[in-house]
């Protein structure tokens, strides 16, 4: 059994983010010490572990709930998670575009910019209610 500051270390995961996903049910409680210490299992730090790397990857904690259910199941399929991930994954490619969207449109107003003169173009552009095809591309993000 392990205290909080190795299943930290051990896991990866930051000890108030450990906490926090203790609270919001993302990992179950641990076992407490007659002193009443958090104390951790190889197989809770392997859960911590998993949740960071679902963390690292961005999934969002509902979906990686569900992950940690599957993990349960010794019938599971997946096709669920297959599903789940391709659906993060079209997020990603749309947070891509649009950031795409987003560095072009600052590339296009800073390539305008003139240094040292009191006017400039690039906050006159972005004071306009619409400031060309690309501001009309970002007012949907």
């Amino acid at each position: 059994m392990f205290t909080i500051g190795k299943a930290s270390e051990q896991s990866g995961v930051n000890i108030e983010t450990i906490r926090y996903y203790e609270r919001s049910g993302v990992v179950p409680n641990p076992g407490r010490s007659a002193g009443g210490r958090r104390l951790y299992s190889p197989d809770e730090i392997a859960k911590l572990r998993f949740v960071r790397r679902c963390r690292d990857l961005g999934f969002p904690i509902s979906i990686i709930q569900t992950f940690l259910s599957l993990t349960k199941q010794s019938d599971r399929s997946c096709g669920e998670v297959k599903t789940l991930a391709e659906s993060h994954l079209d997020e990603i490619n749309t947070k891509i575009e649009n950031l795409t969207l987003l560095r072009k449109a600052l590339l296009s107003l800073s390539a305008n910019c003139d240094d040292g003169t009191a006017a400039c173009p690039m906050l006159d552009a972005l004071m306009k209610d619409g400031f060309g095809e690309l501001g009309s591309e970002q007012s949907r993000l």
